[in-house]
Formats: C-alpha cells, sequence, structure tokens
C-alpha cells in the first residue's frame, strides 16, 4: 500500500510540473521547478519509507529517469553530424576551423590545468587523508575491482588513446559503440563538410543540393531536439527524486568533510569559469541564468554526454554561439578536458594518498608533476571511459600511488559525481563562450529557429 501511495504521489507531482510547464514562459523556472519537486519527493522517501519500498518505487521512476537520458543520447550523434558539416558550409574555411578547435581544446586542457591547482589547494586547507577514511566491505571490494581494472588501463599510451579518436568505422561510431565514440564523429563530419565545401567549388549544381539537403536535415533535427528538450522538467524530477531516495544518509555524514571540500573546490571552479566568460563581455549572472537548465540537467544526471545536446542548444540561442563553436566545445568537453572529473577529483585525491606513501604534497616538485600528469590524463580519459573513476586510476598509477584507495569515496561518489559533472559541462560552454568571443564569431538564427526557440522556452 505504501508502495502505491508513494508512486500516487509521484504521478501527482508530474501532472503538477506539467501544468505549470504549459503556463511558464521559461524552460528555466520549469527546469528549476521541477528540480525542486524532485528534492521534496527524494527526500520525503527517505524519511518517511522503508529501504525496499525506496527500492521498489526507483524502479518505476527510472523509467522516466533512465528514459529521458535514452532520448538525449539518441539525438546526440544526428545532432554533432548536421551541424558541425552545417557550420563548416557556413564557414567554408579550413583554417577557421583549426583555430576554433584548437582554441576550444587550449581552453579546456588549461582550465584543468588550474582546476588541479584549486584540487590541491582544497585539500590542502581541509587536511584531508585517505588515512581518515574507514574502509568497509563495500569500500574494499571497490578497491579491488579499481584493482584489476588498473591492467587494462596500463596497457594504453597517450598515442593509443589519441588514435582511438580516428573514425575507423563511422557507422559504428554513429551507433556509439566505443567511448570515443563522440570524438570520431566529429571528425568524422569535418572531413564531410570540407568534401562537401570542395564539391560546391568544383560542381556548384551539386554542392547546392547537397547544401540544400542539410539545410533541410538540420531543420528536421532542431525541432526534433528541442521536441526532446521540452521534456527536461520531467526527466529533473524524476533524476533528482532517484538520488535523493537511494542515498546513503550515514555515509555522506561520515564524509561530510570530504564532501563539503569538493564543492567548495567546484564553486571556485565554478568562479574561474565566470571570470573567464567576463573577460570576453558576458556577464556572470547573466551566464548562470541562461546555463542554468543545461547545469541542473548536468547535475541531476551526471551525464557530461547526455546533457551535449541541452550544452549545444543553450550555447547557440541562450549565449549566442557560433554553431560550430558550439558543437566542438559541448563535444570535446564531453570527453576530455573535464574540470570537476579529470581536474579537481584525481588531484584531491593524490594530496590526500600521497602522505601515506611518504610524499609531501606541499613539495613544489610533486605539485608540478601532478598538474602536468592531470591535464594530460584529462586529454585521454576518453580513450579509457568511465570518467572521474578512470581518470584517478590514471593519474594515480603515474604517480605510483595505490589505486585501491580510490575505492574508499564510494559511498559518496553519486552525490560529488552531481556537482563535478555540472562543472564539466559549465567548463564546457566556457570554452564555447571564449572562443565564439575571441574569434569574433556569433550565432546566426534563421527566423524558423527563433520562432522553434519561443515554442519552447
Amino acid at each position: 500500500m505504501t508502495l502505491i501511495f508513494s508512486l500516487v504521489l509521484f504521478l501527482a507531482l508530474l501532472a503538477l510540473l506539467a501544468w505549470y510547464h504549459r503556463r511558464s514562459d521559461s524552460l528555466s523556472k520549469s527546469v528549476f521547478v521541477g528540480l525542486l519537486f524532485g528534492v521534496v519527493y527524494g527526500a520525503s522517501m527517505q524519511a518517511l519509507v522503508s529501504p525496499d519500498v525506496a527500492s521498489q518505487a526507483i524502479e518505476y521512476i527510472n523509467i522516466i529517469a533512465a528514459g529521458y537520458v535514452s532520448l538525449l543520447k539518441m539525438i546526440i550523434m544526428p545532432l554533432i553530424l548536421v551541424s558541425i558539416i552545417g557550420a563548416i558550409l557556413k564557414v567554408q574555411n579550413a583554417s577557421s576551423l583549426g583555430k576554433i578547435s584548437g582554441l576550444s581544446i587550449g581552453i579546456l586542457l588549461g582550465t584543468t590545468a588550474v582546476s588541479a591547482l584549486i584540487g590541491i589547494a582544497i585539500a590542502s586547507l581541509f587536511n584531508l587523508s585517505a588515512d581518515d577514511i574507514v574502509q568497509g566491505t563495500q569500500e574494499l571490494a571497490r578497491g579491488n575491482a579499481l584493482e584489476d581494472r588498473l591492467a587494462s588501463v596500463s596497457t594504453l599510451s597517450i598515442a593509443d588513446m589519441i588514435i582511438s579518436f580516428f573514425p575507423a568505422n563511422p557507422f559504428a561510431d554513429l551507433a556509439g559503440s566505443r567511448p570515443t565514440s563522440t570524438i570520431a564523429v566529429v571528425i568524422f563530419s569535418i572531413f564531410i563538410g570540407l568534401s562537401a565545401v570542395t564539391l560546391t567549388q568544383k560542381k556548384p549544381e551539386l554542392g547546392n543540393s547537397f547544401t540544400h539537403f542539410m539545410e533541410v536535415a538540420q531543420g528536421l533535427i532542431t525541432i526534433l531536439v528541442r521536441k526532446v528538450l521540452a521534456l527536461t522538467p520531467y526527466g529533473v524530477l524524476a533524476l533528482m527524486a532517484k538520488v535523493l531516495a537511494s542515498s546513503d544518509l550515514a555515509a555522506i555524514h561520515t564524509l561530510l568533510n570530504f564532501v563539503i571540500a569538493s564543492y567548495v573546490g567546484l564553486l571556485v571552479i565554478l568562479a574561474m569559469h565566470l571570470l573567464l566568460v567576463a573577460l570576453v563581455g558576458v556577464k556572470p549572472w547573466d551566464y548562470l541564468v541562461k546555463t542554468a537548465p543545461a547545469l541542473m540537467f548536468a547535475f541531476t544526471s551526471r551525464s557530461s554526454a547526455g546533457t551535449i545536446p541541452l550544452n549545444i542548444e543553450t550555447q547557440i540561442t541562450k549565449l549566442k554561439n557560433h554553431p560550430g563553436v558550439a558543437n566542438f566545445s559541448a563535444s570535446f568537453g564531453a570527453t576530455m578536458g573535464q574540470n570537476g572529473c579529470a581536474g579537481l577529483y584525481p588531484a584531491m585525491l593524490a594530496v590526500m594518498i600521497a602522505p601515506s606513501v611518504g610524499i609531501n604534497p606541499l613539495d613544489p616538485s610533486f605539485i608540478a608533476t601532478l598538474v602536468l600528469v592531470v591535464t594530460v590524463s584529462s586529454f585521454g580519459i576518453a580513450g579509457v571511459g568511465g570518467g572521474a573513476t578512470f581518470a584517478a586510476i590514471i593519474v594515480l598509477s603515474t604517480l605510483g600511488m595505490p589505486v585501491a584507495l580510490a575505492g574508499l569515496l564510494i559511498s559518496i561518489e553519486p552525490l560529488i559525481d552531481m556537482g563535478r559533472t555540472a562543472i564539466n559541462v559549465s567548463g564546457a560552454m566556457t570554452s564555447g563562450t571564449v572562443t565564439s568571443r575571441v574569434l569574433g564569431l556569433s550565432a546566426e538564427p534563421t527566423e524558423s529557429d527563433i520562432t522553434a526557440n519561443k515554442s519552447v522556452s
């Protein structure tokens, strides 16, 4: 009976959110209300029902949560493909594409290096130490699993990771068969776009026909993307309810110092992002307001890749970044240079573990080595997949530290991963915004784009 009541209450919240969403003039407001409803529902489940009932309810709630994330993943590859080809057809300049990709990646890697320094400072400021964390059965099992996975990671070199970016089979990559499929599709799209430019120059009639085809495809994908994004408030409600209802509050209390330290570090990184966009003429508060739906979804979904469509849409329609820049920064930012997962987190762990292996974490040579390793590893992390966990494995193993200790934080991993993912996405949007402004590029929405955007927001 309790399970039925819990599900009826969830459905009632969905209905109330739908009523509000239909009358709201802003997607951001609807997403925030969905987030609030999810917090209230998840907290209520923690306080009022047994873990067994909560677990059963989550199975049904996950239909909406996982279903929405799947819909977003469905549109990632088609969106990247048509958007990048379309952007190249408009730019028609290979050197401009080189500047866009080079500057975007440079900003992602640069901010990751600074994020590592922030992680070192925060871990030292809060006196974080791996010795203070109790190893339970779950933590030990996770540590052993990480040791087992180290064998597969250690055989990969940076060169192997970079090679994995290239699309040997573009059709398999369009199906997302590899961790690096997103980058591979970007590269494939660039070659198609450049070939289309050459075709237009040599055979104008065929080139114009292809350009028209891509305009139709872009229009179709744009409508598809906005229909899926209109479901964001419901996805956020379900995802947030799922996270809170299944959280281990006792573990969070035990490791509260690390949780607080992590979020202080993430807030400092966000301040860095705001400073960077301010330097190119974007008001920090405007940036936060415009990116709020994407950041809230990243926070609740814990998926940088799943946030790509919302990331691109936000950059183009809200931040007015050039479509090509938006696609490059969103795609690259989901697989390399992740400020939260590949920058802050591995650096904090390394500082925590260093004393246990006789290393002074504040030694300048250690700090320089750690920042270099974190930055280089963040560039190739897509080659092994796994986000923050594998970033930590690569960094710790490179520095000769025990990777099993990374499993000590498994009980609070979902909670801190939410903030890390939001910062990853913010870093990608910051990269796109700075690149677009520095290169003097901006979005050029058509009348149909403006009309479609009004219907969503």
